[in-house]
């Protein structure tokens, strides 16, 4: 017997297995969705964020954004998604705002020349506060990921229990989008020295404006 089949004997009779023998089908994963109040929902994922190193923003109505947004653009390069909730929001109004890209590499110069980017959010999970985008031709990723700032604006009815919950509603995110990109506080690695660093692979700063 060589060393191989030495080694793979070992590995089946520590799982009490025969030659030949296929191991037994898995049970049906299960999704651990809470039933709780929606209204904590909120609380929660403010809570969580701001732990990880984002700052939220709430905000009653849509015609509100503005007045919340505005302070952050002044003065600075900004790029916005296609997404229809931020012209719902008035934010493509803003005169330093540029927003309406349709050609790809027009939106990558804009992106990587901005201080700002803006999207909306497809979801929010509290447990986590984590911001879930959807790739789109509404919701460019790159706008999310480019620029040193994030800024969502989403509505407080996007906000999910928890990674369950999401999976549960959209069981396949491949049949639906290219990419799905779970963003949880802002961009940060400690792979050197075990240093702490914000801003490497991503922004090192992220908003969440949750209107409602």
């Amino acid at each position: 017997m060589t060393a191989r089949e030495t080694m793979l004997a070992n590995v089946r009779r520590a799982l009490g297995r025969a030659a030949g023998q296929l191991p037994a089908s898995l049970a049906a994963p299960r999704l651990q969705i809470p039933l709780s109040d929606r209204n904590v929902y909120t609380p929660l994922f403010v809570q969580n964020f701001e732990n990880l190193g984002g700052k939220s923003i709430l905000v009653r109505e849509t015609s509100a954004v503005m007045g919340a947004v505005a302070p952050l653009v002044e003065g600075k390069r900004v790029v916005a998604s296609n997404s229809p909730f931020l012209a719902d929001c008035g934010i493509t109004k803003l005169a330093t705002v540029r927003s309406g890209f349709t050609d790809r590499e027009a939106l990558r110069g804009a992106s990587v020349e901005a201080d700002i980017g803006i999207t909306s959010a497809d979801y929010a999970l509290a447990d986590t506060g984590t911001l879930v985008l959807l790739a789109s031709p509404g919701e460019a990723r790159m706008i999310s990921l480019l620029p040193p700032v994030h800024v969502a604006v989403f509505p407080r009815s996007r906000m999910l229990a928890n990674l369950d919950e999401l999976f549960g509603i959209l069981p396949a995110p491949a049949e639906q989008t290219s990419s799905m990109v779970l963003i949880t506080g802002p961009s940060r690695t400690a792979d050197i020295e075990q240093i702490l660093v914000r801003g490497v692979h991503g922004p090192g700063e992220i908003y969440a404006i949750i209107v409602g």
